[in-house]
């Protein structure tokens, strides 16, 4: 049964930082690209980040390029979104997935695996 977990979120004050972990358990982590997505209330869901096998690439959403840094540790199955200067847009649940997908993918649909999320909340 495949899980993950997130963790790191909170509430923080405009243009302070957050670091969010994913932990994954139940499948091969380094033979899976993973990924970061937000969603607001009464919004959909909002590609954030994402990392190949093997980190040999990234891509991020224009809106936190600069900003926001995807990283892996296969050694212990974790997925990591280093966030600086975040701003009050920022403010969602943020979901960790997984796809065995070897191309860059950034369509929810694309992931097959899902973590519950963690809340960031950014205020003024």
């Amino acid at each position: 049964q495949v899980e993950l977990v997130e963790s790191g979120g909170g509430l923080v004050q405009d243009g302070e930082s957050l670091r969010l972990s994913c932990v994954a358990s139940g499948l091969t982590f380094n033979t899976y690209r993973m990924a970061w997505f937000r969603q607001a209330p009464g919004k959909e869901r909002e590609f954030v980040a994402t990392i190949s096998r093997g980190s040999t690439n990234t891509f991020y959403n224009p809106a936190v390029e600069g900003r926001f840094t995807i990283s892996r540790d296969d050694g212990k199955n974790t997925v990591y979104l280093n966030m600086n200067s975040l701003q009050l847009e920022d403010t969602a649940v943020y979901h960790c997935a997984a796809t065995a997908a070897w191309s860059t993918r950034t369509g929810p649909l694309d992931y097959n695996f899902w973590g519950q999320g963690t809340q960031v909340t950014v205020s003024s």
